[in-house]
């Protein structure tokens, strides 16, 4: 039976409690939303770290990020880690990733066999979080400007880039098309919308020109638990309210963004329309985390409030899996055996894997309800973990209060639970279960390390001859378009499609 073909989209920052097919809302996503209807819709994704370099290396590796060293947004990504490129190069799919993916480190491919575009993030260890100095605030921090700044705008390097990341993706999926053999391909798409700054061109920030943007809870900053107000500082929003009509402005450009981010979905699936791909391609759509969006006074991501912590997740596959929603509580991580299943792959049983298949979900027939995180970037002092297993989620913290929510219940984690005399002995087990599960002194110290290792070898960089490890998507123009590399009649076959009927 001819293997399926998986195109899957990544967005960044888009927070799944906001989206039209989680809720009532009013941003316009028509493709993602007819995607929706006909495919499997998983209502409790979450990623495993909310920040974007850990969440992607666990996304694509299926392993939690203490596993693999994934601490913050200038971690090193070992080579010697198997990804699901990987994988799916030893079943014989072509791998290829356009966009962002966040990688730090000399390897840049990661399993993938071509990278059509360079990162829009940089390569090196320069973003390494300090915990030696919880207090002092690096430059590189967030702060306020894109809320303050909010608005429509002609060109940024975000749209810059997303263009080029879609370009390349329809022109890759042409090529395929174009080529003999039918060796199925795994292409990776991952946008950088709607992540902030908050602006957009006014086609989509006109979008919203008389829609209802709906305003934020933002309770007492000194109410907030203390990594939230760590948070806080660590943006320069401590005691510097933010005016209201700003916090609307940066919600309608995150809208509109989000549309953008559809209208380039749109694109994709009209390419495979046009190509003849669409039936035999299954399309996956995620995220690496959501945006806060001023949400408990918080913006950003880094913190595991389902506003930053859960994502977007579809699968449509028509004729494959019937339309469906799915309640229980998965993670990315478990795309990398998903993707495996997919591809009618087995797992090496000797490999290391935190994520399970989606397969049973989306037959169907049942499956997990457990997610873990791990959080030990911006804000923290110390690991910030997480459980969330059926209507709970546990936050777990040796520096701070733990927090207990009753997701299903209370979706905006409004009621704290864990000084609640009936949920006494759920939070005692959770503890139970958390410090089982992990050696907070043990990760604590591996992070201090890392941070220390990367911030001297980042210093020493940065003297004499710089040797950047940006991925470089060199072009050879020789092999393009009509040049004497290539027979005539295969230049004239493969330089139309369709090709017109013989009789013509």
């Amino acid at each position: 039976m001819k293997r399926k073909n998986i195109l899957f989209i990544m967005a960044d920052q888009m927070a799944a409690p906001m989206l039209p097919f989680y809720g009532p809302s009013p941003i316009k996503l028509p493709n993602l939303s007819r995607l929706a209807a006909q495919g499997v819709v998983f209502d409790a994704a979450y990623c495993n770290s909310p920040l974007c370099a850990p969440s992607r290396f666990t996304l694509v590796s299926g392993q939690l990020p203490s596993k693999i060293g994934a601490y913050d947004n200038a971690a090193d990504f070992p080579a010697d880690i198997p990804t699901y490129a990987h994988y799916l190069r030893r079943l014989g799919y072509r791998t290829a990733l356009s966009g962002k993916m966040h990688f730090c480190g000399p390897d840049q491919l990661h399993g993938y066999e071509e990278r059509l575009t360079s990162d829009i993030y940089p390569a090196d260890y320069g973003w390494a979080v300090n915990w030696d100095e919880p207090d002092v605030r690096p430059s590189w921090y967030h702060n306020m400007s894109s809320v303050l700044q909010a608005g429509p705008c002609v060109r940024t390097n975000q749209l810059d880039f997303d263009e080029e990341v879609v370009f390349k993706a329809q022109q890759y999926l042409f090529d395929h098309i174009r080529e003999d053999g039918d060796q199925p391909f795994c292409l990776t798409v991952s946008m950088t919308h709607p992540h902030d700054p908050y602006t957009i061109p006014k086609a989509f920030w006109d979008l919203y020109d008389d829609a209802d943007i709906p305003l934020p809870t933002t309770p007492d900053q000194h109410s907030l638990d203390p990594h939230s107000q760590r948070l806080l500082k660590v943006y320069d929003l401590w005691d510097k309210p933010l005016p209201v009509d700003k916090i609307r402005d940066a919600r309608r450009a995150y809208f509109g963004a989000c549309s953008y981010i559809d209208a380039n979905v749109g694109k994709l699936l009209q390419t495979l329309e046009d190509t003849g791909l669409i039936e035999d391609t299954i399309i996956v759509f995620s995220g690496d985390h959501g945006d806060m969006l001023g949400e408990r006074g918080l913006w950003y991501k880094m913190h595991w409030y389902e506003m930053a912590a859960r994502v977007p997740l579809l699968v449509s596959a028509p004729g494959q899996f019937g339309a469906r929603r799915v309640s229980a509580a998965v993670s990315t991580a478990d795309l990398l055996p998903t993707f495996v299943e997919l591809a009618g792959g087995t797992l090496e049983a000797n490999l290391p894997l935190d994520g399970r298949s989606l397969m049973p979900h989306l037959q169907g027939q049942g499956g997990h309800d457990e997610v873990f995180g791990e959080y030990m970037a911006e804000g923290t002092i110390s690991p910030l973990m997480m459980i969330r297993r059926g209507a709970y989620k546990f936050i777990y913290s040796e520096s701070d209060p733990c927090l207990l929510f009753d997701v299903d219940n209370d979706p905006r984690e409004l009621e704290e639970l864990s000084q609640s005399p009936q949920h006494r002995q759920l939070f005692d087990d959770f503890l139970a279960e958390a410090r089982a599960k992990w050696d907070i002194p043990a990760i604590h110290r591996d992070v201090l390390e890392s941070q220390r290792r990367r911030r001297f070898v980042a210093e020493a960089l940065t003297i004499g001859k710089l040797k950047s490890w940006d991925h470089q998507p060199l072009v050879d123009a020789s092999q393009q378009y009509m040049r004497n590399h290539i027979d005539l009649d295969d230049l004239e076959r493969k330089a139309r499609y369709p090709q017109p009927c013989q009789n013509q």
